[in-house]
C-alpha cells in the first residue's frame, strides 16, 4: 500500500495493479539512449511501455526456442 495517507483513487489503484499483474520496475540506462528511444516511439506512435513489453516478450520467445 502507499505510504502516507493515501486518496481512495490511490488505494484503489494499487489493489488493481495488484490484482491484474503490473509491477513497476527502475533501470539506469543512459540518457542519451532513453532519448532516443522516445523519440522512435513517437514517431512510430507507440508507447515506451508498449514498446518494451514487446521486445521483452520477443526476447523471451527467442530464448525459449533455443
Amino acid at each position: 500500500m502507499p505510504v502516507g495517507s493515501p486518496s481512495k483513487q490511490t488505494i484503489a489503484t494499487e489493489k488493481y495493479m495488484k490484482k491484474a499483474g503490473w509491477i513497476s520496475k527502475s533501470y539506469k540506462l543512459r540518457k542519451e539512449v532513453v532519448e532516443e528511444f522516445a523519440k522512435a516511439c513517437e514517431a512510430a506512435g507507440v508507447s515506451q511501455a508498449g514498446q518494451i513489453m514487446a521486445m521483452m516478450q520477443e526476447f523471451v520467445k527467442e530464448q525459449n526456442n533455443k
